[in-house]
């Protein structure tokens, strides 16, 4: 499989989730790299940094959204567990010894691109200018520090 890159069309113009969504690209690179190699350790960590960070991107940008109070928020987090409860049951798998991290890259590979391009898209031109004030504020003790803070405790340690 090829390796994933970045283009401009995956820009949401909302700094904070456009370095999460690279984030998680890196990751799903890594994943291929690892699986590549063979090496069983290498994979099993980079899958549990995928999904832990992957789902701590998720509940950040639910957060986010409804901070904006996004008026479809019920229906994106309803596209958001649904690819958690997909993603930890591949976890597991994996975690049993089955080979099926082509599955999980294949299946975040899909997802990501089709969200941005999709259902982050939806809500980018509606919550964008509320939300980048959000994530513009870098003050200590403001939104985006207690929100990443919160969110990528377990995925940053």
């Amino acid at each position: 499989m090829s390796t994933l890159t970045w283009s401009s069309e995956l820009d949401t113009g909302i700094s904070e989730i456009d370095q999460q969504h690279k984030q998680i690209m890196v990751l799903i690179n890594r994943l291929q790299d690892a699986r590549d190699s063979g090496d069983r350790e290498g994979i099993l960590a980079v899958v549990n940094d995928l999904v832990d960070y992957t789902v701590s991107h998720l509940d950040f940008e639910e957060s986010m959204l409804e901070k904006v109070q996004y008026e479809f928020l019920g229906g994106h987090k309803k596209v958001h567990t649904l690819l958690v409860r997909n993603v930890t049951g591949i976890q597991q798998r994996i975690q049993t010894g089955e080979d099926v991290v082509h599955e999980l890259h294949s299946l975040l590979h899909r997802w990501l691109f089709n969200h941005i391009l999709h259902d982050d898209a939806a809500y980018v031109r509606v919550v964008r200018p509320k939300a980048q004030e959000l994530v513009e504020d870098k003050a200590e003790g403001g939104w985006l520090s207690r929100a990443l803070g919160s969110f990528f405790r377990k995925a940053t340690a």
